[in-house]
């Protein structure tokens, strides 16, 4: 058991606990009040342990901190640190029952004995990779919240540590908690001057020891269908069906590019809501692709589908909005190559190798880095994110600490 054990396994527990889940729909922002009950703890803790120029932001729930620089690190450039507090909508959020798993045996875990809800192995072959190590997992009815409240256990850690141990040399050290980035708030009120570095890490991703330097360009689309109703036995001529129509929106994207059927750098279109009278329906789908031409060619098909769809049952049938929501971040941090090696060597240094994704999402850093702050990811280290058997090894969360530690030692 390492020098951070329980103070990372105590903070997973205890911010878990703390319902964030945000909302694609809510039309408030943040989309969920609920973001600011984490806030607020993560304000006093700051506050408590002694950091320096402690502040939430009221209105956009954010939370930044810094930690001075101390020894020969204290006149070094300020590095920030940035991680999500919310978890996403993709699986029930609350409330959290999170528990800890003792050396796992490599068999089938039961999250649920009263519900019959096991966790099995041959399923998540992850699992493999942690054999002996302490599993944080949940009692299988919601999502856990490790992304990316492992990266926020870990975070909290180093900035206690460095607190209570000013004779530590470090870099000045900033800090950021931010709302919504899961439903793609993407850091998007941060301020840059409160925050104070020139430059930053995100924290967000499974498999301790990966980083990500490249991201998906990212869009979103909404559809919107009028549809002409009447009794249907009088129909005939004259209904125009809005569910048919969205049917047949749906049957002209690719088969095969969709999330299930993709990996590595292949981009998919993903279908994300509808909601279909004969009236009207609304179709919400994202778009996705490393390669920034044919992500271009992605959003020209919906055009061309859209007008299809037009030219057969009248203008005005399809309306179609296209919104951009982040570009690949290899772009911007191909100009700051030492970033990514830093990391890398922090890696390293903790005993890890380090390895390579092209990121099959999106963090706050994707957006950061083409508003003028620099932001590779290092993952949080949870697995199996978004659903009912997320878990988070705590010696990952450990692991992540030391990492940090090197990467602010100067």
């Amino acid at each position: 058991m390492g020098m951070f054990y329980e103070e990372v396994r105590d903070r997973l527990l205890a911010y878990a606990r703390v319902g964030t889940q945000s909302a694609r729909f809510s039309g408030a922002w943040p989309t969920t009040a609920c973001q600011f009950d984490l806030a607020r703890i993560l304000y006093k803790e700051l506050l408590e342990m002694g950091a320096s120029d402690v502040y939430l932001d009221e209105k956009a729930c954010l939370v930044y901190a810094k930690i001075p620089g101390t020894g020969k690190g204290k006149d070094a450039a300020p590095l920030g640190l940035i991680a999500h507090m919310d978890t996403a909508p993709d699986a029930p959020g609350a409330p959290v029952r999170p528990w800890v798993l003792k050396d796992y045996d490599g068999g089938d875990i039961v999250l649920n004995e009263e519900k019959g809800i096991v966790m099995k192995a041959e399923d998540y072959p992850n699992l493999a990779s942690y054999l002996g190590q302490d599993l944080v997992l949940t009692d299988g009815t919601t999502l856990l919240g490790g992304d990316d409240k492992a990266s926020i256990a870990a975070m909290m850690t180093l900035a206690s540590f460095y607190c209570s141990h000013p004779e530590i040399s470090h870099c000045p050290v900033c800090l950021a908690f931010t709302p919504d980035e899961e439903v793609g708030g993407l850091a998007r009120d941060l301020d840059f001057e409160r925050f104070g570095a020139p430059c930053a890490y995100t924290l967000d991703g499974d498999h301790l020891g990966w980083y990500m330097d490249e991201t998906f360009n990212a869009a979103e689309a909404h559809v919107k269908i009028r549809g002409r109703s009447v009794h249907t036995g009088t129909a005939k001529g004259i209904m125009v069906n809005a569910v048919d129509i969205a049917s047949d929106f749906m049957g002209r994207l690719p088969r095969e590019e969709k999330p299930q059927y993709t990996e590595g750098t292949e981009g998919f279109f993903h279908m994300i809501s509808c909601r279909a009278l004969c009236e009207e329906a609304d179709l919400d789908l994202i778009i996705r692709d490393f390669d920034a031409a044919a992500f271009e060619k992605r959003k020209d098909l919906l055009r061309s589908i859209a007008a299809s769809l037009n030219e057969t049952f009248g203008e005005g049938t399809v309306t179609l909005t296209i919104c951009d929501e982040y570009r690949n971040m290899k772009e911007v941090l191909d100009l700051h190559p030492r970033l990514v090696e830093d990391l890398k060597e922090a890696i390293r240094a903790a005993g890890l190798t380090p390895v390579r994704e092209p990121f099959r999402g999106g963090t706050d850093g994707s957006a950061l880095c083409f508003r003028g702050l620099p932001c590779p990811n290092l993952s949080a280290g949870y697995e199996n994110a978004h659903g009912r058997f997320e878990y988070v090894p705590i010696q990952s969360m450990e692991k992540n600490v030391e990492i940090l530690l090197h990467l602010c030692a100067r």
